[in-house]
């Protein structure tokens, strides 16, 4: 069974790309610019292409005029950002206000999320930055409401929303009933190089409710990746923290029987709403995006399920729930006056290897193109098996070694009956 898989393995690797054996295909609109060079062009890939091509979209190729075009896929944005514990520097108290310095990493950074214990507070963190930590020269950044409403259900919220600011040093002067022992470091998160971008996978305004819980389902195409889900509220009710539970599994197909799925992964949350006046202080947070679990792109499609739980209060409002992927990009260098098609859906197919993705340097503005409708391939053939006949015939083995048991225990039943004296 080694040596087939191995065989079939290399008839993979030698496949080689022919319009014949490609499913599908998709004309690729390219918008014209003003020149009689190449310019570089990136189109987006939509859910339908990841639906329908491998899972790891390597049977992707790009023609122009039957000739292979070199490309690139680009992810718009890393998925997750990293974020950086810091610790919190000349941690007392002055003029009644608790107060501390932070060390802050190089580069760009934007939110910061302090460590607060305790519960059922509001106060006013005031942030400045400046280039020493003596606070000299101090610029303000902005001041900051932070809450636990706990005794209201209303949750918490610690995070400074911070304009991008790159201060080697930050100085916080906290005015509420926050002590210094209360205060256990802070956690900052870096700015992306850009702001990513999101395609919508599948939306859905229908809800079930369970007693306390409201519930969402959706089905999931195959090899669609999911990065995040959105919430869109109603009105009402106004203010909410609600916890959320999302449980992902592969859908059973015929070769994989539903007792034989991989097991459920399964991802918390929390929905937050509040905006209002409380104690003088003015409160607008809104938390309404979760990540998605880790499950990857599975080629039987996948269910969701998700679930908020209200508690006794009356449940949220929602105008949609949203299952988003992370924007993928498919960049090319485009020859003026050319049409370009698409095509996919040869599952034999090794991902591509060009020089171009390898050099590949992306421009600040690159044109823009558009995939058009999907289209079935008039001229599409079944790849031949060329997996020796043995491979394509395993049953054969079967037969064969049947047939030489059979003949073996004949020939062994003929032996012992010539071994045995005749009766007297």
């Amino acid at each position: 069974m080694r040596l087939g898989a191995a065989v079939l393995l290399l008839a993979v690797a030698a496949a080689t790309p022919d319009l014949r054996y490609f499913r599908y295909e998709r004309p690729v609109n390219v918008t014209s610019r003003d020149g009689s060079g190449s310019h570089q062009t990136c189109a987006v890939l939509d859910a339908t292409t990841f639906e329908h091509a491998a899972a790891d979209l390597g049977d992707l190729r790009l023609y122009h005029d039957h000739s292979e075009t070199p490309y690139v896929i680009r992810t718009d944005a890393p998925v997750r950002g990293t974020a950086q514990r810091i610790a919190v520097l000349n941690l007392g108290t002055r003029a009644g206000q608790t107060t501390f310095d932070a060390a802050m990493p190089d580069g760009q950074y934007s939110d910061v999320s302090l460590d607060v214990s305790g519960a059922n507070f509001i106060a006013t963190v005031t942030v400045s930055g400046s280039h020493d930590e003596g606070q000299q020269h101090e610029t303000r950044l902005g001041a900051y409401t932070i809450f636990d409403l706990s005794d209201q259900k209303l949750g918490r919220s610690t995070v400074l929303h911070l304009p991008a600011s790159d201060f080697p040093y930050l100085h916080f002067a906290v005015a509420g009933p926050v002590k210094p022992q209360q205060i256990g470091g802070m956690t900052v998160g870096r700015v992306p190089p850009t702001e990513p971008h999101y395609l919508v996978v599948a939306e859905s305004s229908q809800v079930a409710q369970h007693g306390n819980q409201t519930t969402i389902q959706f089905t999931t195409p195959a090899n669609v990746p999911v990065d995040r889900i959105a919430f869109v509220p109603g009105s009402q009710p106004v203010n909410f923290s609600r916890d959320v539970t999302v449980k992902v599994s592969v859908l059973p197909t015929r070769s994989i029987p539903e007792d034989e799925l991989p097991r459920t992964t399964q991802a918390f949350g929390n929905l937050l709403r509040v905006h209002g006046t409380r104690d003088g202080h003015r409160l607008d947070e809104e938390h309404l995006i979760i990540d998605a679990p880790w499950f990857g792109a599975r080629p039987e499609g996948s269910r969701w399920t998700i679930t908020i739980d209200n508690g006794d209060d009356p449940p949220i409002e929602l105008k949609s729930v949203r299952l988003e992927m992370i924007q993928r990009k498919l960049c090319f260098d485009v020859t003026p006056g050319a049409s370009y098609t698409l095509s996919y859906g040869d599952a034999a197919l090794a991902a591509p290897r060009y020089d171009y993705a390898r050099l590949f340097m992306a421009e600040k503005d690159p044109a823009q193109a558009t995939l058009g409708p999907e289209q079935a391939n008039a001229e599409y053939q079944k790849r031949p098996d060329t997996r020796p006949f043995t491979e394509r015939h395993p049953w054969l083995l079967w037969v064969a070694l049947a047939l030489v048991i059979a003949v073996l225990g004949l020939v062994a039943l003929r032996a012992a009956k010539q071994t045995i004296p005749p009766d007297q």
